[in-house]
């Protein structure tokens, strides 16, 4: 396939590579995408969701938590071929970091060190107290999934645990955007992999990297609002599009391809 090989050789040809990921490449650990048919929020009425309710009405907090118990699926996935290729990006020395939209941990699971992940939405896997901000490992505060269960209050002050996610209301982490943007505008090549870019402020980032002059390859099932503006663009699933990729560039760093 020819556009396997072209991403493949701008990954050789580039040094500061940064791979932006979305829910198509955690749908394939088996994790859920919030939105789409079948999704979580099928069962779930996201407007119980908004950091307003969260914090005033302790009946969502309940059904938030409930939400949370259900979703063990997180804590039993692996990562699947495209985080095992990201992460093999990291060993070669190539990647500069990951700017992902994903709250599953996978990136760092697979292998890619937590300095060089950039989590825009935040980590399900850690809960943070809303008085004095202390940060927990979200199953040591797990409550049980049926509706009577209460929600978790923090074991230092009795305040209000939420799971260290961005809620709807919420803006991102200013940090961590000022750094992936940053990042974004020093990069020689910025991978799309897996993201609809329709989720804002987020799907400005590869503009910032096409702004300073980085070439853009976009690998997702569906069309994206910056398809034109990719010099590489696979429709395909995120492991198995990037599985041959790597393939690929081992052979051209080996030697075997010209």
């Amino acid at each position: 396939m020819q556009e396997i090989e072209s991403l493949a050789k701008l990954i050789t040809e580039s040094r500061r590579i940064i791979v932006f990921t979305g829910a198509g490449v955690s749908t394939e650990s088996g994790i859920p995408d919030f939105r789409s048919p079948g999704g979580v929020w099928t069962r779930y009425d996201p407007e119980d969701f908004t950091i307003e309710r969260f914090v005033s009405n302790p009946d969502s907090r309940r059904a938030f938590w409930r939400m949370s118990a259900e979703s063990g699926f997180l804590a039993r996935a692996e990562p699947n071929p495209a985080h095992y290729a990201i992460a093999e990006l990291d060993r070669l020395g190539r990647l500069d970091c990951v700017i992902t939209q994903n709250i599953d941990d996978l990136h760092q699971k697979a292998g890619v060190s937590s300095e060089k992940v950039l989590e825009l939405h935040g980590n399900m896997h850690w809960v943070v107290c809303l008085g004095c901000r202390r940060r927990s490992p979200m199953l040591d505060v797990l409550p049980g999934a049926d509706e009577e269960a209460e929600a978790p209050v923090c074991c230092e002050c009795q305040g209000i645990l939420k799971p260290d996610v961005i809620l709807f209301g919420e803006t991102l982490p200013v940090v961590t955007l000022k750094e992936a943007t940053r990042r974004a505008q020093m990069c020689d090549l910025f991978i799309v992999i897996g993201s609809a870019l329709l989720v804002y402020p987020a799907a400005y980032i590869p503009t910032y990297a096409t702004g300073a002059g980085a070439r853009l390859a976009i690998v997702n099932l569906t069309p994206t609002p910056l398809d034109h503006e990719a010099v590489t663009l696979i429709h395909g699933k995120a492991g198995e599009v990037m599985s041959s990729v790597m393939e690929r560039v081992r052979l051209r760093l080996a030697g075997d391809l010209s």
